[in-house]
């Protein structure tokens, strides 16, 4: 399937109303997410994606996905949600409780494609990190740079990024192209640089549970 992330970013992805269990996740986890079903043949599972640009809204993340499980709640046998907290302040988890549909664990995907317990067991000495995955390095223009005026007004960068002192790439491919485009975001922001490779982490484990 050929993915665009602009289109991921600002549409999201529509399901195909094949599978038994539909997954709910963010635009961000498309790839991922797709690549999985295919390397485990995950064809009971069907993939839709709400806009990944709610990464910069969390406070409209749980009313998406709360329309989003009542568009699709009886045409599959299981609705799955992957999203983490993701800034909700856990009105995402009281949501899907209330729905009766389960979500992934964590506080954000940094910590489920580190893992949970390492993430949480090295959070307070990296306490001054900044993290991106695949899909933030390919989109760092949009999500961070953009946003955020330093396109426009780069003498902004120290007031944003002041407080941090390294860049972790947590990558979940191979890929040196976007390693260096990682290396060089990092330098963009002023920041110490760190490759980690964390492939799927606790997506995977959990999915498979499914």
């Amino acid at each position: 399937m050929a993915l665009n992330d602009a289109e991921l970013t600002e549409q999201g992805l529509a399901a195909t109303g094949t599978g038994r269990i539909l997954l709910i996740a963010c635009g961000a986890l498309a790839r991922e997410i797709i690549d999985l079903k295919a390397a485990n043949r995950w064809d009971h599972m069907d993939l839709t994606c709400l806009p990944a640009k709610l990464h910069l809204y969390p406070d409209q993340i749980t009313d998406a996905v709360r329309t989003a499980v009542a568009k699709h709640r009886t045409t599959y046998d299981t609705i799955f949600v992957v999203y983490a907290d993701c800034g909700t302040g856990g009105l995402l988890q009281a949501a899907c409780k209330d729905m009766g549909v389960e979500m992934v664990s964590g506080p954000h995907c940094y910590s489920f494609f580190e893992g949970n317990a390492r993430f949480a067991s090295q959070s307070e000495s990296e306490i001054t990190t900044f993290y991106l995955t695949d899909f933030l390095v390919r989109q760092f223009e949009a999500f961070i740079l953009k946003p955020m005026g330093l396109d426009r007004h780069p003498e902004l960068r120290d007031m944003y990024f002041g407080n941090y002192e390294k860049l972790v790439y947590q990558a979940q491919t191979d890929d040196p192209a976007l390693t260096e485009k990682a290396r060089r975001a990092a330098d963009t922001l002023g920041l110490a640089f760190e490759r980690r490779f964390t492939g799927y982490g606790d997506l995977e484990t959990t999915l498979k549970q499914l």
